[in-house]
């Protein structure tokens, strides 16, 4: 006697072709296609939409952000602690938990224009939910989960690689990076000698001047940065130094 198994497939809800269109129009910008177009749409469904369309069984993108949440964590560390070496543990945590935050999340959701294809109920919708910086979030999360699962963890470095890492690269957190000390430190571990930051010039009117410093290790320029202030400017001065600082003792290994 054959016994057949019930079948594990389960029905999902089907979206209107309009809405399937918007999509494709997404993938497109973003330059990322999805193998399993499901997790794209569910990564944008909000729990509001599925109540409201209970019998066509949708699923909200609660899950696919928990797991969101973790891969970007895990990316977004990793590529910290290899750019930069030199950052202890607690300074680390201190520039990723700036990055991986809420408003962060929202303002690169709202570049990519995410709330745009958020799946929302009418009632989250007559309420601005499309705005709001948790949902914004959110979206965000799951998007990164979604494509975690579609295509694996070097696409999501990848698509980081474009809308987060460049921001760290020139300073949008610089708010928590005091490169300055960094290259101190990384000065003093070498005995090489005194640093001396100076202001170089300033172009722009007064209401939007930009700096531009440069930094001397006993006379010999290491860096030059810029800046909408000089404190600004001396940070990427820094931050530039220690980059050439790496690749010059990495090219003596």
């Amino acid at each position: 006697m054959t016994i057949r198994k019930k079948s594990s497939t389960q029905k999902v809800g089907v979206l209107p072709e309009k809405v399937k269109h918007q999509f494709e129009f997404l993938q497109e910008e973003l330059n990322i296609y999805f193998r399993n177009k499901s997790l794209l749409y569910q990564a944008f469904t909000h729990s509001s939409y599925v109540n409201e369309h209970r019998r066509k069984l949708f699923t909200d993108n609660e899950r696919l952000e928990f797991l969101g949440d973790a891969v970007l964590e895990l990316s977004v560390s990793k590529y910290l602690f290899e750019r930069y070496p030199h950052m202890s543990e607690g300074e680390l945590t201190k520039l990723r938990a700036s990055i991986v935050c809420e408003p962060s999340l929202v303002i690169f959701a709202n570049e990519l224009n995410f709330g745009k294809y958020v799946l929302l109920g009418k009632g989250e919708e007559l309420t601005g939910g499309r705005e709001r910086p948790a949902l914004l979030a959110d979206v965000f999360e799951s998007f990164i989960g979604a494509l975690y699962l579609d295509q694996a963890l070097d696409s999501v470095v990848e698509f980081l690689e474009r809308i987060v890492f460049p921001k760290v690269e020139v300073g949008a957190f610089s708010h928590v990076m005091d490169f300055k000390s960094q290259l101190q430190e990384m000065v003093q571990q070498s005995n090489n000698g005194v640093l001396h930051y100076e202001i170089v010039d300033e172009k722009g009117p007064a209401h939007n001047r930009t700096f531009v410093s440069r930094v001397l290790l006993n006379d010999q320029e290491l860096g030059i940065g810029r800046g909408k202030s000089k404190k600004e400017a001396e940070q990427q001065a820094a931050q530039n130094a220690m980059i050439s600082l790496n690749q010059s003792r990495a090219k003596e290994e």
